[in-house]
């Protein structure tokens, strides 16, 4: 908890000990091995520690290694929703990983005086850096958002800058940041490393979105900046992981490991030069700050990260001179940093 963040805060939040259901609900599936199955899991794991009664709500198809249709995400989002709007008066808290589809459950708690808590990651605009698509729909997807985010009860921020972001888009509940942590159970120096890794390389983990750099970091292996007999190494799945394969079939300077169960993923991190977070926002108009839970993990198990230039994850590596922070979307800055 991040309490030198918090004096923006009219209250803190905190929940009655004598309330103990709570509905959580995560419309993004969460794959093993991506930052959303971290932080859903975690988050359940340690409310219940804590002895709260908590229900999960997640897409039937979380588990699935394939890719979903906009139409069966669509259909599994009011199923989801419809099942929670019929029990919701057993709960004392929903608790909703930020989603603009929530609206109707959002909508439900409100009529039905269900105190509500959105978990908020990012600005408006990253779903339209995954998809590019919905730019057409960027208006009432902002309403839709900003409507549940005002309505709420409590928001949870993962840095200051975000908080400071939903303040000025109306809100008035009560906001904590709370950045992202790691296990250090699972990563940590001492983990043993996979077998076949190349003798030299840096590492990517996690989902294949467009907003993580993958096209930056392929692009970086061809300049004339990357180092000999050095790799870069993809461990993950997600939206592009075509593009990741073809490069590695392609490019003998890149591997694809696939998909690693979470327990494993700290055995490709341990010996890598250095592990990259070249994130990218193209429209990052409201400078909200990252704070990623790779950058966590990669830094738990002692080894320097390579950062886009966005608050938050950027202020960590310069003050604590662990890694190279570069401009965004700039393959040759990325390479030039595996270099050094």
């Amino acid at each position: 908890m991040d309490r030198s963040a918090n004096d923006l805060a009219p209250r803190d939040v905190a929940m009655p000990r004598s309330k103990r259901r709570i509905a959580y609900l995560s419309l993004e599936a969460p794959h093993e091995g991506q930052a959303s199955y971290t932080h859903v899991f975690e988050i359940v794991r340690g409310l219940r520690e804590l002895g709260y009664d908590v229900d999960l709500s997640i897409p039937r198809y979380s588990s699935s290694g394939q890719a979903p249709s906009i139409f069966r995400k669509l259909r599994e989002y009011a199923w989801l929703q419809g099942q929670l709007i019929q029990k919701l008066g057993s709960y004392d808290l929903l608790y909703i990983r930020a989603h603009n589809m929530a609206l109707p459950l959002a909508l439900a708690a409100r009529r039905r005086d269900v105190p509500v808590i959105h978990e908020v990651n990012g600005p408006y605009t990253d779903i339209l850096t995954t998809y590019r698509w919905m730019r057409l729909l960027e208006a009432p997807l902002r309403v839709i958002q900003q409507k549940q985010y005002v309505w709420a009860d409590a928001l949870v921020a993962v840095t200051p800058q975000l908080r400071t972001w939903l303040y000025h888009q109306g809100c008035t509940c009560p906001i904590e940041v709370v950045p992202n942590g790691v296990d250090l159970d699972l990563f940590n120096p001492e983990r043993e490393t996979m077998d076949d890794l190349p003798p030299k390389y840096v590492v990517f983990f996690g989902g294949f979105a467009r907003w993580q750099g993958i096209r930056t970091m392929i692009e970086a292996t061809s300049s004339p900046s990357w180092p000999k007999e050095t790799d870069l190494v993809f461990v993950g799945d997600g939206q592009l992981r075509r593009e990741v394969e073809e490069a590695a079939r392609t490019n003998p300077r890149i591997r694809y490991i696939g998909r690693l169960p979470y327990r494993e993923v700290a055995s490709t991190v341990v010996k890598a030069l250095a592990g990259l977070v070249p994130k990218t926002r193209q429209t990052d108009t409201e400078n909200t700050g990252l704070f990623p839970v790779k950058l966590c993990e990669i830094l738990a198990c002692g080894r320097p990260v390579i950062v886009a230039d966005y608050p938050g994850q950027a202020d960590l590596v310069r003050s604590s001179e662990c890694g190279i922070v570069i401009p965004p979307d700039d393959p040759e800055a990325l390479a030039a940093a595996v270099a050094k």
